[in-house]
Order: structure tokens, then C-alpha cells, then sequence
């Protein structure tokens, strides 16, 4: 067995029962977004594949309250992981590194190459049509309502919307093409806005009785 695949076989241990959204099948789109990406810009291939399987392995953690920063968390997580396989040193800093940097939350701009598609391919699964399946079936799990016109969106984004339709605009539709860091992320993320735009705005029009 390869690394890469002993390394995959690890991850998955780490999403047994996890929350809706954040589950082993957002992380194969991430990988996979980030090998595209990553050809793309002539990144480190490998580094993009690790650091996408293990870009969300302490995820489950900060849901459950004991840690504040999964990420931060996950990078710490991996160096142990990495090292204990023998993962060459060079590799392992530069994919804990995109690891710690990947979130949203933190606002944090990567300054290696691989940090910043690993960052967009994380970003780039929070939006389109995924995306919005993602957002209704955590509010789902959450009893989140999907809108209530009486409660509107916070002016920042806080992780716990009131309602579903309140998290696009908090944190989803601040996601703009030009937030990316790649070129070739961007070209991805603007088909993908667009799509995300067009459904929130059909849905207050059906809500309305409009359409």
C-alpha cells in the first residue's frame, strides 16, 4: 500500500458519524478539486493530496465543543500522523501549513502555493449546487428553519446562522470570485456563485408567492 492511500485509510477513520456537511464525501470533492486545481498551477501534487485528506480530520472535535480550531487542531493532528509514517519532513511542514490556513473562519491569506489551493478547494465546496444541499441538511439535523423573514442575516458571519436561508448571506454570498486565490479557482468559484445567487434569489421570489 502507498502512502497517499495508507494516509486516505487513516482520514476516513476520523468520520465515523460526522455531522452533516462535514462528512467523507466533502472531503473526497475537496481532494479531488484540489488535484484539478493543483495541475493547474503547477503545484505539489502529492502535498495537495495529503493536505486534502487530512484538512479536516479534527472537524468532528470542535462540533463536539472540546476544541475551538479544527484546523489548528488538524495540523497538529497530521504532523503526528505524517511523521509516525515517515512522510518526508519538507512535505510534512508545507501540508500542516495548509492545513492550519485552509478555514474560512480565520480570514487567514496562505502564503504557499498549496495553502492557497487547498484554501480554495475548501471554499470552492461552499458553493453551487452541493453547497446548498449541504446548508438544508445541516439545518435539518440542527432543527434549523430553512428562513423566517422576522429574523434577518447578522452582518458577520457566526458560524451558527438563525436560519438556513440567513447562512448564505452571512458567510456563503461573500464568497465572490475575486475572494479566491488561484486563477483557476476563480474560473470554478464564478459558475458556481452565479448558480448559488440565482437559487437564493428564486427562493425569496417563491416565498413571496412571486414566481
Amino acid at each position: 500500500m502507498d502512502k497517499i492511500n495508507k494516509i486516505r485509510d487513516i482520514a476516513k477513520t476520523y468520520f465515523i458519524n460526522p455531522v452533516a456537511g462535514h462528512d467523507w464525501f466533502h472531503v473526497e470533492r475537496v481532494y479531488k478539486l484540489g488535484i484539478k486545481i493543483g495541475k493547474s498551477e503547477k503545484a505539489n501534487i502529492d502535498v495537495l493530496k495529503v493536505a486534502a485528506l487530512l484538512h479536516d480530520i479534527a472537524r468532528k472535535d470542535e462540533d463536539s465543543g472540546k476544541i475551538k480550531c479544527h484546523a489548528k487542531e488538524g495540523s497538529k493532528m497530521a504532523k503526528e500522523i505524517l511523521t509516525a509514517i515517515g512522510f518526508p519532513k519538507a512535505e510534512i511542514i508545507k501540508i500542516c501549513y495548509a492545513i492550519k490556513v485552509h478555514r474560512y473562519q480565520t480570514q487567514i491569506k496562505p502564503t504557499t502555493l498549496e495553502g492557497k489551493i487547498l484554501q480554495d478547494a475548501d471554499r470552492l465546496d461552499a458553493l453551487g449546487a452541493i453547497c446548498i444541499g449541504r446548508i438544508f441538511s445541516y439545518g435539518g439535523e440542527h432543527l434549523r428553519p430553512m428562513y423566517d423573514p422576522k429574523i434577518p442575516p447578522s452582518p458577520h458571519y457566526t458560524s451558527n446562522a438563525a436560519t438556513s436561508l440567513n447562512h448564505f448571506f452571512e458567510k456563503i454570498l461573500k464568497l465572490k470570485p475575486e475572494t479566491f486565490n488561484t486563477e483557476s479557482a476563480k474560473k470554478i468559484a464564478e459558475q458556481r456563485y452565479n448558480f448559488t445567487k440565482k437559487f437564493v434569489e428564486r427562493f425569496l421570489e417563491e416565498w413571496e408567492g412571486k414566481k
